[in-house]
């Protein structure tokens, strides 16, 4: 049997491998730099990342959804949401599509200390826009790729997203430079400009949603 000689890099993970492994890093430098300013405002992580959830969303929203979006138990999100309650940061009322549910929003206070968290990861958004104009845009398609794929696993949230909002019309000048358009604005859509979280949001059928992120993937 031939033995193939080793290389220097023999010994080297996957691509797949090193990305997942970057983007873990910079999720630890990013929880370390919420951790920093969420324990100034005496709270723990979830309940920072609960204020997050809730800035810009007018609505409201119920309890369940805050438990998917935070990928823990309804009892653990419950806990979370009553100790903010309880601090004057998050307000209970019946939501305007079910008398009988409850929608949470965030009081004046909280929309004080969830704007201050939103300035907490302002280091890592310098350094995202001291790479130049075109890295962004490709960076920036390459996360929405990598989104689409993991939609497929069932195991991502739900975002308010534009791929997922009824506004978003993909791919209506094929062959142009700016293929997408958003119906709210009635402007084509550039993939610099693919929003991530939009408070306009509406969302799409879940078949629409599907065909959009398969077709970005």
């Amino acid at each position: 049997m031939d033995i193939q000689p080793e290389t220097p890099w023999d010994g080297t993970p996957d691509i797949s491998a090193r990305i997942v492994t970057a983007i873990a890093r910079i999720g630890t430098v990013l929880r370390a730099g919420m951790w920093e300013v969420s324990t100034a405002e005496g709270l723990n992580p979830a309940q920072a990342e609960i204020l997050q959830l809730l800035q810009h969303r007018t609505r409201g929203v119920r309890l369940t959804w805050l438990a998917r979006q935070l990928s823990i138990s309804a009892a653990s999100t419950s806990d979370s949401v009553a100790a903010l309650v309880s601090k004057g940061l998050v307000r209970k009322a019946r939501a305007d599509d079910d008398g009988r549910a409850t929608a949470l929003h965030l009081t004046p206070a909280g929309e004080g200390v969830a704007a201050r968290l939103g300035h907490a990861l302002s280091f890592a958004d310098t350094a995202a826009g001291a790479l130049p104009q075109a890295q962004q845009v490709q960076l920036l398609t390459g996360l929405f790729k990598l989104i689409a794929q993991l939609q497929k696993t069932e195991r991502f949230p739900e975002l308010r997203a534009c791929l997922s909002c009824r506004h978003f019309e993909p791919n209506k000048y094929p062959g142009q430079p700016v293929p997408h358009h958003c119906g709210l604005v009635d402007a084509p859509l550039p993939i610099s400009f693919l929003r991530i979280d939009c408070a306009e949001h509406e969302p799409t059928d879940p078949a629409s949603q599907r065909r959009n992120w398969e077709s970005f993937a």
